[in-house]
């Protein structure tokens, strides 16, 4: 048949190289670690940020060029009053548990011991410092009203904020990150700021819609700092209506993530509502290790912890108890039936950010991705599929002009699968020679 009958969808339109333009100091590709705020939860005695340059020398070996974290700009420079608590922030946790440990033990982000007390205006400078000396790039995020405040002793930080009136939330933040900016600028690191999201997941935030207030607060920080690329990120962008987004971001950072056969699970067991009648029905109850106390023995942290963060309380005696051999299994006896859509969606969705971002002129970047939310000690992820799944989502970012991505949401210092570190060199490598 001869071409000219096909029609012009047969003609590849693919542009080639990145989506849009980024500044010319920075990286022509970034392969980011997510440090989140576990750079400030999880500094205690040996653990994985105690060190912050060893924690930067180590990412850097690794092959990554730039951390996300959050930055607490809120806390540092809101002009809430809590001056004196942002030099002298004293981390829990959770909380201790009844029965020994703690609360959290044996979830993801959340098993944070505490016991310490950190100086967070110096620390981000010293972040700044190492970061410099290890040739890293930073993203700049906050997480305030998605959890960052729920790892604190004092509730003094969660409500400062919580006290804002939801309608100034996003005019708060833009001050917040103007001072920041201009707190780590005359340190001599403004060249070090990869980008400025004004919030993590403003739609799985305690925030208006980005088109309540958000879009002229990232309007105003961008006119505030032409020089950088200032942004919001989404945890769920709208993959089928990518039109309805705003047209005001400085980069279009978009978190992947297909949960798939997770999902599924999760549905089952129920593990993500709250208070639930009747908790933990016989499905969970069957992946339960048997040593496991009940949710009324097992007490919950204190209550003003759950007003701040997204996580819910049968999420963290879920994950504490359930046995991670049990969930593995359930995960990989059922994930046939969801192989070819996982991998359908995670490249649909990729494929449509990229899309979007061209269509815009603005560097795309992946800042979290590909799986889900799973316990600690479940291997799911880091395992054979969970890597083939990351692959897949990386080589068609790669191929779709995407800048920065991540390696998956759980290859950082905090999560086991640092311990994979030939497939972590080995990734980073493929991302930074790609053509």
């Amino acid at each position: 048949m001869n071409e000219r009958y096909l029609g012009s969808g047969t003609i590849d339109s693919t542009n080639s190289g990145l989506t849009g333009p980024m500044p010319e100091h920075l990286p022509d590709r970034l392969t980011v670690c997510l440090w989140d705020f576990s750079w400030y939860t999880r500094a205690e005695e040996g653990g994985p940020y105690a060190d912050l340059d060893a924690a930067c020398a180590e990412t850097a070996a690794l092959g990554f060029n730039a951390i996300r974290i959050c930055a607490a700009p809120l806390l540092l420079f809101g002009d809430l009053g809590l001056g004196g608590l942002s030099r002298s922030l004293e981390i829990e946790g959770l909380g201790a548990a009844p029965g020994g440990g703690f609360y959290g033990q044996r979830t993801r982000w959340y098993d944070t011991p505490g016991g310490y007390t950190v100086n967070l205006q110096d620390r981000l400078l010293e972040l700044f410092e190492s970061a410099a000396r290890h040739g890293l790039v930073v993203v700049l995020a906050s997480w305030e009203y998605q959890q960052s405040p729920a790892f604190a002793r004092s509730e003094e930080w969660f409500r400062a904020i919580d006290r804002v009136p939801l309608e100034d939330r996003y005019a708060v933040l833009t001050a917040a990150w103007d001072r920041l900016i201009g707190a780590v600028t005359e340190a001599g690191h403004r060249e070090r700021i990869a980008l400025v999201e004004l919030h993590n997941e403003v739609d799985f935030s305690i925030l208006p819609a980005l088109h309540d207030g958000g879009s002229e607060a990232v309007v105003r920080l961008q006119e505030q700092h032409t020089d950088l690329l200032v942004t919001a990120s989404f945890g769920k962008p709208p993959h089928l209506t990518m039109h309805e987004l705003p047209d005001v971001l400085g980069a279009a950072q978009f978190h992947i993530y297909s949960y798939g056969v997770l999902d599924a699970l999760q549905k089952r067991i129920d593990i993500r509502s709250e208070r639930s009648a009747g908790f933990p029905n016989a499905e969970l109850q069957a992946l339960l290790m048997q040593d496991a106390p009940t949710p009324a023995e097992y007490g919950r942290p204190a209550e003003w912890k759950y007003e701040a963060t997204v996580v819910t309380d049968q999420m963290v005696y879920g994950y504490d108890w359930v046995d991670p051999d049990a969930w593995d299994t359930w995960l990989y006896n059922e994930y046939g039936a969801y192989r070819e859509v996982m991998r359908r969606e995670i490249e649909s969705r990729v494929i449509a950010v990229a899309g979007w971002a061209r269509w815009q002129q603005l560097p795309a970047v992946i800042g979290e991705g590909w799986i889900g939310y799973t316990p600690l000690n479940g291997t799911f992820e880091e395992g054979p599929i969970g890597r083939e799944l990351a692959e897949h989502g990386i080589r068609t970012a790669l191929e779709h002009g995407v800048w920065g991505m991540v390696l998956g949401s759980n290859a950082a210092p905090h999560h086991p699968m640092w311990s994979h570190r030939d497939w972590i060199q080995r990734t980073n490598a493929m991302i930074l020679d790609y053509a």
